[in-house]
């Protein structure tokens, strides 16, 4: 006996718009700041590899990575990241053990550990919190791209005024 490997998807409810050309479906919500991409990683769950596409990565567990670009790491007391991460903002409980970039804030819990090299724009640490290692702070703006080169004048032309 075999099934379907999902249930299938939801009717339309009463009342909601359909959208045209795919009778039954509803258009897509709009996407807010907490429909992110979320792949969490649960206490006593360990992965290893490469993680891709996740905007949002939650370490309950550890996570051995080798380069990883998101937009938010929270990692929960408890929790262990290994290897290289860049993120926009960060919060962390437990710890991290490697090389972290933030281009945004970095709040180091009381029962945080931050061990290795770290990059950030603000950083704030809780009474307890650790930092061990390398800590730089990212200062300024991001870089503007180099102006275009302006050409000298044709030798036959007098210059411009």
């Amino acid at each position: 006996m075999s099934r379907p490997p999902f249930p299938p998807g939801p009717a339309t409810p009463p009342g909601a718009a359909q959208v045209p050309g795919r009778p039954g479906q509803a258009p897509a919500p709009r996407r807010d700041t907490s429909d992110r991409r979320t792949l969490v990683v649960g206490r006593g769950i360990s992965v290893q590899g490469s993680i891709q596409d996740a905007e949002r990565l939650v370490v309950e567990g550890t996570v051995e990575s080798t380069m990883i670009n998101a937009q938010e790491l929270q990692v929960t007391h408890g929790g262990m990241f290994r290897g290289e991460i860049e993120v926009e903002d960060a919060d962390l409980a437990g710890t991290i053990d490697g090389t972290l970039t933030v281009r945004g804030s970095l709040t180091i819990r009381s029962t945080g550990r931050l061990l290795g090299k770290a990059k950030c724009r603000r950083l704030q640490v809780e009474d307890g919190g650790q930092v061990s290692g390398h800590l730089e702070m990212i200062t300024g703006a991001d870089p503007a791209p180099a102006p275009a080169p302006v050409e000298p004048p044709a030798p036959d032309e007098p210059p411009a005024a």
